[in-house]
């Protein structure tokens, strides 16, 4: 049930009517009408900019297309009313049956209301985290996996087939550095000082990685020339390090589909393949670029190399593949892997990287958009910086991770349902603050504690009525007399439910989990509201002593409310709480 799609499908089937009275010309597109609600709720539920739009390819003035749609819309047996407001906007109020049917749905439908099939069956790729495989991962790791596992929780929700992808950065020079940085960790493991140069990765979590490379090669690499153990340590160390960032993925409750390699991009003519679909269209050539913003003529010394004319794909210059040299740049194994992305058939690629990323964005596109011939979109969110504190203070990073605090410090500190939520509490392209305490306190100013206390004491409602005898299953509920909600905030309430299969489906086409987070604590505000309110009219307390039917009602409404927030919070990843300590 989704009843703003519902009341648009009413509205653009009176707009055919009027066409056929003679009303308005035949054939009109409608695919720019909307149906939601209107900025002001004093106005009413919904609102329609039906006569705004058509109004110009109608040759018509707005408020007589408007006049017109409202008077045929009022004969619906939904609408109470229909107002015309400003220049041909339609203000809609429904009756209070619609509302008290939303309640009716949510308990027939359960966890299911609000699913929907707007995906239909396209699969997507939603590639996040990627971390070099050469440490642990930081707190700017923790909010991109929350906010891409969540993205892939929503989207398959809404229809979509979905696939988690994890791509190991494991093909660059940071692997070498890897290599060195364990290899004075073996040296320190039989008992000499290691030489942590600059340059090298410092922190202890290398330490078990040194003996784990004492107990398999003992002393035989000791003092050997690093050409010598190079190759073999790159591989053990990276191995090693990934299996701690699956285990810190599976901490935060995130499990991949696929774990792609950069590395096997190489030597494997995969490279090679994805530049050769390019140069058969005419978009890889031999130049010169400009001298980069800023450089004076004599700071540039122009090369000649293997460019990608990606300005002919929307970039605003063309990108170098290949360097004078004959080596890749790191672009063309970004090349290579999304265009083995394209081939396994996905229907749309969504990319989550840090904010550093910004200037990769439009590369990579034109990059997609070439390699598919326009029919794959590539969506790149851009994870902003966390910043953490506690007690006030900036939270200082881990000494065993040497330069920064690690996903396993945030999530000990805080827990996994906390850390979940609160990455999802600002959109992903602004920086988020993480205050330890403030996560952890237990008020309204705190959106987790917010959302799960409603949770708890919808559960709590519950207990209550079964301890006075009223066991009501879900389908007891549905059938309950729901005209008995007519107070006014009891239907506010309900409004905020009807509202779910609209917000779901606006979240995943744009790609933002954030907005369940921010529709939750607006639900949860709605109920704390209506208990608080039952605290001085009797009327509004759920459980009405002596009145098993209109405690039905009212239990159902509370029931409902709970479905739908369990619902968002298994979206966000997060489980609800059945009671608060």
């Amino acid at each position: 049930m989704n009843l703003f799609a519902d009341l648009r499908i009413a509205v653009v089937q009176t707009l055919a009517n009027l066409a056929d009275a003679g009303v308005i010309p035949p054939g009109l597109d409608t695919s720019s009408v909307s149906v939601e609600p209107p900025r002001d709720p004093a106005h009413g539920d919904m609102m329609t900019n039906a006569a705004m739009v058509l109004a110009k390819p109608a040759g018509i003035a707005p408020r007589v297309i408007a006049d017109a749609l409202a008077g045929a819309l009022i004969t619906d047996p939904r609408v109470l009313s229909a107002e015309v407001a400003g220049p041909g906007f339609i203000n809609l109020r429904l009756v209070a049956g619609v509302w008290q049917g939303v309640v009716k749905a949510i308990l027939t439908e359960g966890l299911d209301y609000g699913r929907s099939s707007i995906g239909a069956g396209a699969k997507v790729n939603v590639e996040f985290v990627s971390a070099n495989p050469t440490g642990p991962m930081h707190v700017g790791h923790v909010r991109g996996a929350v906010v891409g596992d969540a993205l892939a929780r929503l989207l398959a929700f809404t229809g979509w087939q979905v696939t988690r992808e994890y791509y190991i950065n494991d093909g660059g020079a940071q692997v070498d550095v890897l290599a060195r940085s364990a290899y004075e960790r073996y040296r320190e493991a039989h008992g000499l000082e290691p030489e942590i140069r600059e340059g090298l990765y410092p922190g202890d979590y290398l330490i078990p990685v040194g003996e784990a490379l004492k107990a398999r090669f003992g002393d035989s690499l000791l003092d050997k020339d690093e050409g010598f153990w190079l190759a073999d340590l790159r591989e053990i160390a990276s191995s090693l390090m990934m299996a701690e960032i699956r285990g810190d993925l599976a901490l935060l409750g995130v499990q991949m589909d696929v774990y792609s390699s950069e590395k096997a991009l190489y030597g494997t003519g995969k490279i090679e393949a994805a530049l050769q679909a390019l140069r058969d269209q005419g978009l890889i050539y031999e130049g010169t670029l400009e001298p980069p913003k800023g450089k004076t003529p004599e700071d540039w010394e122009p090369r000649v190399q293997t460019l990608f004319r990606s300005t002919a794909h929307g970039d605003d210059v063309d990108r170098p593949v290949m360097k004078s040299d004959g080596s890749w740049t790191y672009f063309a194994p970004d090349i290579a892997y999304h265009y083995d992305k394209v081939q396994r058939g996905f229907d749309l690629l969504i990319d989550i990287l840090g904010a550093d990323h910004g200037g990769y964005v439009k590369r990579m596109k034109a990059a997609v958009s070439a390699l598919s011939g326009g029919r794959v979109p590539l969506d790149v969110k851009l994870i902003q910086l966390v910043k953490l504190y506690k007690g006030g203070e900036p939270f200082k990073m881990s000494k065993r991770a040497g330069t920064f605090v690690t996903l396993r410090d945030v999530v000990e500190q805080a827990g996994v349902d906390v850390t979940r939520f609160m990455m999802l509490t600002r959109k992903n392209d602004v920086a988020l603050d993480f205050d330890f305490d403030k996560v952890l306190e237990q008020s309204k100013d705190n959106p987790v504690f917010y959302v799960q206390y409603a949770h708890a004491r919808m559960n709590s409602v519950l207990r209550k009525a079964g301890d006075a005898g009223m066991v009501f299953s879900d389908s007891d509920l549905a059938e309950a007399d729901l005209a008995q909600l007519a107070n006014d905030a009891e239907l506010k309430l309900a409004r905020q439910l009807g509202e779910w299969p609209r917000l779901v489906e606006i979240a995943s086409k744009t790609n933002e989990p954030h907005r369940i987070a921010f529709y939750l604590y607006e639900l949860a505000s709605d109920f704390h509201s209506l208990w608080s309110r039952g605290n001085d009219d009797p009327s509004l307390r759920f459980i009405q002593e002596g009145n098993a039917a209109t405690s039905a009602a009212k239990i159902a409404l509370v029931r409902a409310t709970g479905v739908v927030i369990a619902a968002g919070l298994g979206i966000l990843g997060v489980k609800p709480a059945q009671e608060m300590r």
